[in-house]
């Protein structure tokens, strides 16, 4: 019979000590499940912005891509620019040599037709 009194007191031992284990795990298992959580949380919040990120890189690689493109178009419009004054001066150049040209065939027939003038007085 003294192992009999014994024995309940340890039973009832061993089940609080495996009723407060359980309660342990449970309680640790939600402190675990909580902290899963909370780190899902700034993991998302992390790829949250660093989508946003990648969208903004993204708006400004189109921004350069399209400034450059822009500098692209005025830079060829200014060559073609240049080519086409170019071409108006070398027509102007050639016309200004017919000009000189014929501005020296008209002198020459002025002089020639003022000669022909004084000439003309002369021998009356």
């Amino acid at each position: 019979m003294i192992q009999e009194a014994t024995k309940p007191p340890i039973l009832i031992r061993q089940e609080v000590w495996s009723i407060s284990s359980v309660g342990q795990t449970k309680l640790q298992l939600f402190s675990v499940c909580f902290k899963i959580g909370q780190f899902q949380k700034i993991v998302g919040g992390l790829i949250e912005l660093v989508d946003d990120l990648a969208k903004e890189a993204e708006t400004e690689k189109m921004k350069a891509i399209g400034a450059r493109n822009l500098l692209k178009s005025v830079a060829k419009q200014r060559e073609a620019q240049q080519q086409q004054l170019q071409a108006l001066i070398a027509e102007k150049k050639m016309q200004l040599e017919r000009y000189r040209i014929e501005h020296e065939a008209l002198s020459k027939v002025e002089s020639e037709q003022n000669e022909f003038i004084d000439q003309f007085i002369l021998q009356k």
